[in-house]
């Protein structure tokens, strides 16, 4: 190895040297008494600064400046503190008393607000307490300057210190703000309100009718970035009525005509949310029209592209809610020569979306020369656009496809390539309707090199074995280098021999015998060689079986794969403006500090149920918008279980005699008389009078526990939500709670749909709630999940687990943990109030009496519009525990009768029930408010599913 140079290493000294020398020059200038040297000395400082070269040695010789009566050599000392106080805290300090002087000088307020708004920029938390009586001073400034930049300034302190700042009453401060006289006085506190919001998790910006007013009058005086805290900040605002709804939007309508493109999408986020709460159809009409103009007039030449692209991904999300908007102007989404790809992309996507019976000539044409582009993610997005048209319009379909003939035509190797992969959703859409390009599409197999085409051809051959004459031949073609094709080839490969065998055995006999003897001995792929077992097995055993199941019919398909779920978009449309909906992805999903604001919300509670040491570490996400209010469900005193049947036991000992009159319709039923056990072969017509039967306990407490009501399977997990670690996605869980007998079971669909991790060592927990649910067991007793597969399993529940304060709320959902080796997963799983009717507890007529006599009760008339026999109806009650206690006729004749239900914590709900043929009248007594609507969900259940 050669050693460095004599030179080298002289001119490293020399250039040390020289920066000693320029480091001791800035000294002294900044020691000097002239100003012009002090300030020029600072520029050299801020200049190198600016350039990463490390002047923190000079911290303490910059800090003396700051006595200075120069504003402009004052702002640059900031500006250097500002830059190297976090580097440097303990020389920070040494800022502080000129902080405090400047910002109680009474003859300048641009200079307190300059130190007020450096005071914010400094996140150093040993300081802050220093700054806290100037900033109370300065938020009470006569000069409106120093108010509006001391309502920053605490949103910027309260992200250092947020317990300092809540302590000094800093927020309360804040809150008073939005009554000032200034303008950007209320912008600027609308802005940090929503700051601090965002950074507390809970709601600070109590808006109500009188905010709202002093918030649309203040947008009118401010500046763009003031109008658009404003407009953030009134999207929040629910309206109690329509009437209100459109106040609002008359004053919001005139932003859309701003220049600031922020403020324009800002706009349209209100105006596509109040327009939900509009009545009159005309009205909506003519608000959503509105948005027209402003919308096109971002994407016009003199904007720049990355403007356009924001456009057009709001316009996406727009027009999917509310197509009437942009229906008619589809000229503005055609490309233009010079558009940037990402900008043509986001057009096409658009064009698809607004394409129409009226319009899909003119889009077509526009597409067909998009294809002779030289672009070639251009050509084939547009080649699938009109793909997409075709599925999306029958009436059009035709045109489509002849301008995807045309397409093949051309010859060009991957506009081919991608007409056949579009041919083939056609042809799933439209089955035996377009075979005249059948010919053509045979005639350019050996162009096929992309293996998504190569797949779709295939299975267009096999799908037409029956009228391509020659498919033997083709199919024989494509076998012959079966191993080396990729899976969904051959796959596709395989079923297609199988078609072709099916339909023209002769043909396709020894051409399936290899093919399945090759998959089944030589391929490595799992699945592959599953699929290859069972069509053996199949044509082995019982050939028209495997006929039926290889051409069984396939579910349509349509353009609706391309829109984003209701839910998401209703979400996205509430961030327009914003980069999620640039991103199409909730805020939480992508920001970090949003997801841990959320998911400390209901830690707290988590930590009270999640043992670490049995769980991994890790925080559920926000579903707060699910919980219930903060009533206690057990403030009243309720019977439980055990009462109810010593009460029961104590009847079949003595003879109670009660009279009955369940809906007050008759004042004069004869009296019942409890029978006790021991007289229960005595006939019954002894016992009960005619119009007025009791159930006996015994009869109805054992049905058969393989006819409970069975709850569909809900996704509770998408494969698009993180673990709590947030490293890993690709689980989809599906999930439903079940009543077994006198057992409560979760039954869990998992499945794996990532590309290479396994899911295993899966166990379960849950949040507290009040039926005090949780698993007999922590571990899942289930397979390992392998990429592509799925496995069913159960978990047995009991009523042993920690109580919750909050009454259930509509839907009732359980919070739950879910473990796997991999990462944490939080999600709630629906549950209907049926699966907690208990089987043993039973209610007696007597009891039923007392408690729907009973004042604390909650009481509600519903209807069920079913039609159903009412013998039969009677059937799918008592089979899932809720029990007949009695029946009796008013003197119209018409038969009422009386249901109960007991739940596993021993409330008791009551039912009178009057079928008639075209529904079900329902009077319900509970004994909290919020059980009403899940008690009649829980009924509707039963009588609707099997």
């Amino acid at each position: 190895m050669s050693r460095p140079s004599a030179s080298t290493s002289s001119s490293s000294r020399s250039s040390r040297s020289r920066y000693g020398k320029e480091v001791k020059e800035l000294q002294d200038a900044l020691n000097q008494n002239k100003i012009e040297s002090k300030r020029d000395a600072i520029r050299k400082i801020i200049d190198a600064m600016t350039r990463g070269k490390d002047v923190s040695m000079l911290f303490p010789d910059v800090a003396k400046n700051m006595e200075t009566s120069n504003l402009e050599l004052k702002k640059l000392v900031y500006l250097y503190i500002i830059n190297y106080a976090k580097i440097m805290p303990d020389l920070a300090v040494m800022a502080v008393n000129s902080f405090r002087k400047d910002a109680r000088d009474k003859t300048n307020p641009f200079l307190r607000a300059l130190a007020i708004r450096t005071m914010g920029c400094i996140r150093v938390k040993l300081i802050t307490e220093y700054l806290l009586d100037p900033l109370k001073e300065s938020i009470k400034d006569e000069d409106s300057y120093v108010r509006k930049t001391a309502a920053i300034c605490i949103s910027k302190l309260y992200d250092v210190s947020p317990e300092l700042i809540e302590e000094q009453g800093l927020l309360k401060l804040l809150e008073n703000l939005l009554n000032d006289g200034n303008a950007m006085v209320v912008a600027n506190a609308v802005c940090a309100l929503l700051i601090v919001q965002e950074s507390k998790g809970t709601t600070m910006l109590q808006l109500n009718p009188f905010t709202i007013q002093k918030i649309l009058t203040a947008m009118n005086e401010c500046n763009e970035w003031g109008v658009i805290y404003c407009l953030d900040a009134l999207a929040m605002y629910i309206p109690e009525d329509g009437k209100e709804a459109e106040a609002i939007l008359e004053r919001v309508s005139p932003r859309l005509n701003h220049n600031n493109p922020g403020v324009v999408l800002s706009a349209c986020k209100i105006m596509m949310k109040f327009l939900d709460y509009l009545q009159n159809p005309e009205t909506i009409r003519q608000n959503a029209l509105k948005m027209t103009a402003p919308l096109i007039s971002l994407l016009s030449l003199g904007k720049e592209p990355e403007i356009q692209y924001v456009a057009l991904k709001n316009i996406n999300l727009i027009i999917q809610k509310r197509p009437i908007i942009i229906e008619k102007d589809i000229k503005v989404f055609f490309c233009n020569f010079n558009d940037p790809i990402y900008i043509k992309l986001q057009k096409l996507e658009v064009l698809a979306k607004l394409a129409n019976n009226d319009n899909i000539q003119q889009i077509l044409h526009e597409l067909k020369e998009y294809t002779q582009e030289v672009d070639v993610e251009f050509v084939r997005k547009a080649v699938r656009t009109i793909g997409r048209c075709a599925i999306k319009l029958e009436k059009a379909a035709e045109k489509c496809v002849t301008a995807l003939w045309e397409c093949l035509k051309t010859k060009v190797n991957y506009v081919v390539m991608e007409s056949i992969i579009v041919i083939r959703d056609i042809f799933r859409k439209y089955p035996r309707k377009y075979e005249m390009i059948l010919k053509d599409l045979c005639e350019n197999l050996k162009s096929l090199e992309d293996p998504e085409a190569k797949a779709s051809m295939i299975w267009i051959i096999g799908e037409y074995v029956d009228t391509i004459e020659n498919a033997d031949t083709l199919l024989a073609n494509f076998s012959e280098n079966f191993k080396d094709e990729p899976a969904n080839v051959q796959h596709q490969i395989l079923v297609a021999v199988m078609k072709l065998f099916l339909q023209r055995p002769n043909d396709g006999k020894e051409l399936i015998h290899n093919l399945l003897k090759t998959a089944t001995i030589e391929c490595e792929n799992p699945d592959l060689r599953d699929r290859a077992y069972i069509y053996w097995r199949m044509l082995s055993t019982d050939p028209e079986l495997a006929k039926k199941i290889v051409f069984t019919e396939r579910p349509t398909i349509s353009d609706s794969s391309y829109t984003i779920e209701n839910e998401l978009l209703d979400k996205l449309i509430e961030n327009i403006g914003n980069l999620s909906s640039v991103y199409t992805k909730k805020p939480e999903s992508f920001v970090k500090k949003l997801r841990d604001v959320l998911n400390s919300k209901i830690a707290d509670k988590i930590d009270d149920v999640y043992d670490q040491d049995q769980l991994m570490d890790g925080r559920p996400e926000d579903y707060s918008d699910q919980q219930g209010g903060q009533s206690n469900v057990y403030d009243n005193t309720y019977d439980t279980s055990s009462q109810i049947q010593s009460q029961i036991q104590q009847q079949q000992i003595q003879q109670v005699s009660q009279k009955i009159d369940l809906l007050e319709l008759d004042d004069n039923q004869p009296q019942q008389q409890q029978i006790p056990q021991q007289q229960q072969q005595i006939p019954q017509q002894q016992q009960i009078p005619q119009q007025q039967q009791q159930i006996p306990p015994q009869q109805t407490q054992q049905p058969n526990q393989t006819q409970n009501v069975r709850i569909p399977f809900a996704e509770v997990l998408s494969v698009n939500t993180p673990g709590a670690q947030s490293q890993i996605q690709g689980l989809s869980v599906e999930a439903a709670f079940q009543k077994n007998g006198d057992k409560i079971v979760l039954d869990l669909k998992i499945t794996n749909k990532t590309q290479d991790k396994t899911f295993s060592d899966f166990g379960i927990k849950f949040n507290k709630n009040p039926f005090k649910l949780q698993p007999d067991a922590i571990e899942i007793q289930c397979q390992p999940v392998f990429p592509g597969q799925t496995q069913v399993t159960q978990s047995y529940i009991n009523t042993n687990g920690p109580v919750s304060e909050e009454p259930p709320q509509m839907p009732y959902k359980i919070q739950v943990a879910f473990k796997t080796n991999l990462d944490v997963f939080y999600f709630f799983i629906p549950m209907s109030l049926s699966v907690l009717f208990s089987s043993t507890a039973s209610i007696t007529q007597q009891k039923f009496i007392e408690l729907s006599q009973a004042q604390n009760l909650a009481r509600k008339q519903e209807v069920l519009q079913i039609q159903i026999d009412p013998q039969r109806m009677k059937e799918k009650l008592e089979r899932n525990y809720f029990f007949l206690i009695g029946v009796r006729k008013d003197e119209r004749g018409v038969e009422l009768l009386s249901y109960a239900a007991t739940l596993v914590n021993g409330m008791a709900l009551l039912a009178n029930v009057i079928h008639t043929p075209t529904a079900i009248n329902l009077q319900l007594q509970v004994p909290h408010p919020t059980l009403m609507p899940l008690l009649y969900q829980a009924i509707g259940f039963i009588l609707t599913l099997n």
